[in-house]
Order: structure tokens, then sequence, then C-alpha cells
């Protein structure tokens, strides 16, 4: 008799944490993208995040951030000074702060690469790396070469990672399905 054990091989640690990072976005209300995030210190979850209202604020999907609720007023890239959202990265980063979990030497996988106020805020928690599923860059060249400038101070680097997401046209705000 065969074991099938024998033909069974684990995910990598890469694609282990980010299709946790997936399951983390289900629970994202947002009318745009949907986004997960799941810190990881010794490879080991000390945190998730995903993007929504703050806490006991009318949820997005319910109306209650007007950028989200108006998207053809806003460009790709605008708007942020107005959406009440908290990105996934900053919810998990909060989230280990609020429990007193250190984020040092940690490694943050997302769903989406992380905007330019996140990338900051993960430095700042000294944050050693990134891992994202989905890219996302600037539409203005001149702030783009400021973003990728700040990405590129993250000591052990960005990374996207590979990996089959049939939920992608969903998270990404192509599909309302």
């Amino acid at each position: 008799m065969i074991d099938s054990a024998e033909f069974y091989t684990p995910p990598s640690r890469d694609h282990y944490f980010m299709g946790i990072a997936m399951a983390v976005r289900e629970r994202a209300n947002c009318r745009g993208r949907r986004v997960g995030a799941v810190a990881v210190l010794q490879n080991r979850i000390i945190s998730t995040g995903y993007n929504g209202t703050p806490y006991e604020m009318k949820n997005c999907l319910d109306g209650g951030c007007r950028r989200c609720a108006n998207p053809e007023q806003f460009a790709s890239g605008t708007g942020y000074d107005l959406c009440i959202c908290v990105h996934a990265e900053q919810n998990a980063l909060l989230a280990a702060a609020r429990f007193g979990i250190g984020l040092d030497g940690s490694t943050i996988y997302s769903t989406l690469r992380p905007c330019f106020g996140c990338s900051k805020e993960m430095l700042q928690a000294k944050v050693r790396k990134v891992c994202y599923l989905h890219d996302w860059s600037h539409p203005d060249a001149q702030i783009h070469e400021e973003y990728t400038l700040i990405q590129s101070q993250f000591p052990d680097g960005i990374e996207l990672i590979e990996m089959d997401d049939p939920r992608a046209p969903w998270a990404n705000g192509k599909s309302r399905v």
C-alpha cells in the first residue's frame, strides 16, 4: 500500500503565509480593493490585518467611505486624505502594537504591494521585508520614483510572490462577485 503522505509537498513558507493573507482579506470591507496582511516574526504569525473602516464606524460597503463610494471622482492613487479606510498593513501594525508585540525584524505578507504611507509606517516599525501578491504602482511617474525609493529601504527587500489567486478579480476591485 502506498502512503499518500509520501507524495505530499507542503507549500513554501512564502506561499503558506501568503495563503493566510489571502484568507485574512476575505474580511476586508472596501468597495475598491480588498487586501489582507500577515506579520511574521521568526516564522510565526504575530499579527494580521485587512482593510476597512475604523472600529465602530459605518463600513465602506455600507457607504461609510466617501472616496470608495464615489470612485468616478477619484483617479487611482488620489483622494487618500478623504478615505477613512485603514489599510491592511496598517491594521496589522496597529493590532501588534495594541497587544504589545514588536515588529522589529518581521516580514509583512500583503496581498497588494503596499502604498507609500504603509511603506513608511512599516519602515518605522522596523519591518525587514515585504512580500506581496499583486503589484501596484502610483500612476504619477515622479511620485512613483519616490515610492520606489522608500521601498528600497527595507533591509531584506520587497518581493513579489507568484502564486495562483482565483479571487484576484474580486480582491482587486474588478468584479463585485
